[in-house]
């Protein structure tokens, strides 16, 4: 069987698999230790780490466990309720500046890559939302470029259910690319295999109209079958959770997938991580091997 570490780096987002690490700084550093202390993980996801201090802590342990590091700027985004897509030019801008920090912060960092995510919108004012996310994510990209060219990435979410965001289905996600693309080549797609349910779009249906665009992938799960169901939504649950969409067989199609259309490879490995988070009465470390179990099940039936 073909190695998997031959055709990816293998990441964790730091936030999901550890949410009680943010009760404080010193937790929220441990749970960085341990990531680090996993040689399984090549790539840790990291979002805004507020106390400078701890931050330079974890920059450290980043660099000495030699862990790759990629950033998400989201929680700057949800956390002060802006909208990248914000028809009112002046909560564009503040989510654009908010985002601009972000980059900032993910260059200190080390980071390879900055992530965003699309805004909520109103129906009949699609258009004008997509036209404002495109020029938010070109002013996004030229601000990265000027500081040493990271990549750009958007990352598409549900559009009905939980974050409502407006990319959102694929059909628009391919008009979305398509002009970004023409003025800026440090950009990208990022898929999360746990939005795919959500979107009702197959791993075939989501991707390979982008394909040449997907440059960062997530696995995950999601329950979407009834609203009263426990993790009901955007909660990215464990893999195999009651009532939830994904397991081994979609995972094993996911990466089927990825394997098709050249995302993963053996000369440029890219990144694929866990976007796993568990429920209050679980345990961190317990759900993330079992993620593992679930990656290296799903890949010895890829071949």
């Amino acid at each position: 069987m073909e190695n998997i570490k031959d055709y990816m780096r293998i990441g964790i987002i730091q936030s999901m698999a550890f949410p009680s690490s943010f009760k404080d700084g010193q937790s929220l550093l441990e749970s960085f230790k341990k990531v680090a202390a996993d040689d399984y993980f090549d790539v840790v996801e990291i979002g805004h780490i507020k106390d400078n201090s701890i931050r330079d802590e974890i920059k450290k342990v980043i660099e000495v466990s030699k862990l790759d590091v990629s950033y998400a700027g989201h929680s700057r985004l949800l956390s002060n309720g802006l909208n990248i897509n914000d028809l009112n030019e002046e909560g564009r801008k503040n989510a654009l500046a908010a985002l601009e920090e972000g980059i900032d912060e993910a260059y200190d960092m080390n980071a390879e890559s900055f992530a965003f995510l699309s805004g909520r919108y109103d129906e009949d004012c699609k258009e004008e939302a997509l036209q404002a996310l495109i020029q938010s994510t070109k002013e996004l990209c030229s601000y990265a470029q000027q500081k040493g060219g990271m990549p750009v990435l958007l990352e598409v979410f549900d559009y009905n259910i939980d974050k409502k965001s407006l990319l959102g289905p694929v059909a628009l996600v391919e008009r979305y690319v398509a002009e970004v693309s023409k003025e800026y080549d440090n950009f990208g797609i990022m898929v999360d295999l746990s939005h795919l349910p959500m979107l009702g779009e197959t791993p075939r249906q989501a991707i390979l109209p982008i394909a040449k665009h997907v440059k960062h992938v997530h696995i995950g799960n999601t329950v979407i079958k009834d609203p009263s169901m426990e993790a009901y939504g955007d909660e990215h649950p464990r893999f195999g959770f009651p009532n939830s969409e994904n397991n081994v067989k979609e995972v094993t199609e996911f990466l089927k997938v990825l394997l098709e259309i050249g995302y993963l490879n053996k000369e440029n490995r890219p990144i694929l991580s866990f976007e796993i988070k568990p429920r209050p009465y679980e345990d961190s470390e317990v759900i993330i091997a079992g993620a593992k179990r679930v990656l290296r099940k799903a890949w010895s039936k890829v071949f």
